[in-house]
């Protein structure tokens, strides 16, 4: 990380009682602080202010204050936690979106909501384990002629390769969702973050020669900080303006609800993100993909994306 030193003078301070020049020296400081900018970096003295303006000399009327900025190594954005997440609205109305979550992603160019004047659908599937349905999933698919994307984790890719090689085989997308799954904005030393990223997408180029390009950051969970590093390395973020509670495999509720809960938040320019370890998805997804372009929806590749 960068350090620089900066020096503030203190002069003509000799009439100030030891109580009064303590406290002046912390009010520098803590301005300093400001400054530079707390969440940019960590201010620290050689010595404590007392001793500063002090030393060993109570007679000097003037002294140097030494501080040492050290800057993190990557940006000063915001590390604030953004946890993605919106009012479903029905009768085909896209979902209302809160400008603290979408201003950041604005910022970063990410994806979560497009045209909302085109009946267009991205289909999406996070995949942090196999739970036996992707193959399935992905028969479905290749009868329906339907380009979705898989955002998955490192454990997933080890142990399912086969898989992995027919998403790309048959055209699909296969999107980062990091090593080991960590809530973004807690990761905090950049380049552990950036190893989140990399970890997978070099092993992914090395072993399907396939460059990823896509991210989803886990648990929905970014920062202005991450978006950046993200961004910085290549990858567009994509969160997602449709879900429901599908990825609990001890709580799936029947077919028939996972159709019902598709269809009746489904809008233009759905960026639908659905758990491959549910059964009931898998059950239902042939007929939710008829359904929907029986309604006037067709499904497009994220790389097709309109905003």
């Amino acid at each position: 990380m960068k350090r620089k030193k900066q020096l503030i003078r203190v002069l003509n301070l000799s009439h100030i009682n030891k109580k009064t020049l303590f406290m002046l020296c912390l009010l520098l400081a803590g301005l300093c602080c400001i400054l530079v900018g707390c969440g940019s970096g960590i201010i620290k003295s050689n010595k404590t202010a007392y001793d500063a303006i002090h030393g060993e000399d109570e007679e000097t009327t003037s002294s140097l204050l030494e501080i040492e900025v050290i800057e993190t190594a990557a940006t000063n954005l915001s590390n604030a936690k953004c946890a993605w997440g919106f009012r479903r609205m029905k009768e085909g109305k896209a979902p209302e979106l809160a400008s603290q979550f979408t201003e950041p992603l604005d910022k970063f160019d990410a994806i979560y909501l497009g045209n909302s004047n085109e009946p267009m659908i991205y289909l999406t599937f996070d995949e942090g384990y196999e739970n036996g349905y992707s193959a399935s999933i992905l028969d479905t698919l290749k009868e329906k002629d339907v380009t979705a994307a898989f955002f998955v984790t490192m454990p997933y890719v080890k142990q399912n390769p086969e898989l992995v090689r027919r998403m790309i085989d048959e055209g699909h997308i296969v999107g980062n969702h990091t090593v080991n799954h960590p809530s973004m904005p807690e990761v905090t030393d950049d380049e552990k973050l950036k190893q989140e990223i990399m970890g997978l997408h070099d092993y992914v180029k090395e072993n399907f020669d396939y460059e990823m390009t896509y991210l989803r950051p886990p648990k929905g969970e970014y920062s202005e900080r991450t978006l950046k590093i993200a961004k910085d390395l290549g990858y567009t973020t994509v969160m997602w303006s449709s879900a429901y509670a599908d990825w609990d495999v001890k709580n799936q509720k029947g077919s028939d609800y996972a159709k019902q809960m598709i269809l009746d938040y489904m809008h233009n320019g759905c960026v639908l993100l659905l758990h491959a370890v549910s059964k009931d998805n898998a059950t239902v997804l042939g007929d939710v993909i008829d359904s929907l372009r029986n309604k006037g929806y067709e499904f497009y590749s994220l790389d097709e994306f309109e905003r």
